[in-house]
């Protein structure tokens, strides 16, 4: 019998080699499927309730404190349109409140003559005013104050001299804000005559790690030298102090920087030195959040 002949092998072509894409491959042609908004509406108010949260309690918050104590620098009083301003909370974390600063601050338990809280009474909506003050939603419930720091620990601080000028150390400050104070003429309305001028105060050694506060509106101010007579001689601890007063940021009529001049210089040169507001670190999270938001739809879209 006869050996069949041979076959020639029939040679294949080398299937190529993909590199092979993570799950599933789309189907040609089929376009990427868009996650509805509604799904993504939860994500973004996650986001920017977070993002205000840690704005507010340790970058900036906006306050306004209605009080006549700092005119003219800051407006704020009965019937008028209260100042609002920026309150930088992160300057002080690296350095001391010094002289000249406008700061907010936790008044002491005896300057709280006319706080009142501002939390209901029902525990529910107690609970969510709360909630609300850390996203800047609701007014914290404490009693807030803005003054300017005028002597720090160490110091001692007094007033008259023979130009009516309050003295730090001996020497007198240079103090350009102050626009209303109490009448002072030398030899009749004095610190020396029988009727002292309402300026004059004793010395006070301010003690460590404590703030001399006075208000730019000398002659209506419940300061440090109303509660001169408390524990602390009216001094403040640098711990209660919130921030930097930096800007007003409304009204608008009115926007612009806090000033902070060094009142120790004999020319002092001003510089930038800059209750609650709600709803301005929140709207800064909310404009935040759009960025955020789009990475995470691009990398959503780059997945099969």
């Amino acid at each position: 019998m006869a050996a069949p002949p041979d076959i020639p092998a029939v040679e294949q072509e080398p299937v190529p080699v993909t590199p092979r894409r993570r799950g599933r491959r789309r189907a040609a042609g089929k376009p990427a499927k868009k996650r509805s908004f509604w799904r993504e509406l939860p994500v973004l108010i996650v986001v920017a309730l977070a993002l205000s949260f840690i704005i507010q309690n340790f970058v900036v918050r906006v306050y306004v404190i209605p009080s006549q104590s700092m005119e003219p620098t800051l407006h704020g009083c009965t019937g008028c349109t209260n100042d609002r301003v920026l309150v930088d909370k992160l300057s002080y974390r690296f350095t001391e409140p010094r002289p000249g600063d406008v700061v907010v601050f936790l008044g002491p338990e005896s300057w709280d003559n006319d706080f009142t809280t501002n939390r209901s009474a029902n525990v529910i909506v107690r609970g969510l005013q709360e909630l609300g003050s850390l996203v800047g939603l609701a007014p914290p419930d404490e009693r807030d104050f803005i003054k300017r720091v005028v002597a720090s620990g160490g110091q001692t601080v007094q007033c008259c001299d023979e130009q009516g000028r309050v003295l730090v150390n001996g020497q007198p400050l240079t103090e350009p804000y102050v626009v209303n104070d109490f009448p002072f003429e030398q030899g009749t309305l004095d610190c020396t005559t029988p009727v002292q001028s309402q300026r004059c105060f004793a010395p006070v050694k301010v003690p460590g790690n404590h703030l001399w506060m006075m208000g730019d509106n000398r002659s209506d101010s419940a300061d440090s030298r109303y509660h001169i007579s408390d524990e602390a001689r009216g001094t403040v601890a640098v711990d209660n102090v919130i921030g930097k007063a930096r800007l007003i940021v409304s009204p608008i009529s009115r926007w612009q920087v806090v000033d902070a001049p060094d009142i120790n210089s004999a020319q002092p040169q001003a510089f930038p030195g800059a209750s609650t507001s709600h709803g301005a670190p929140l709207a800064v999270a909310l404009f935040a959040v759009p960025p955020v938001l789009g990475a995470r739809r691009r990398r959503n879209a780059d997945r099969p």
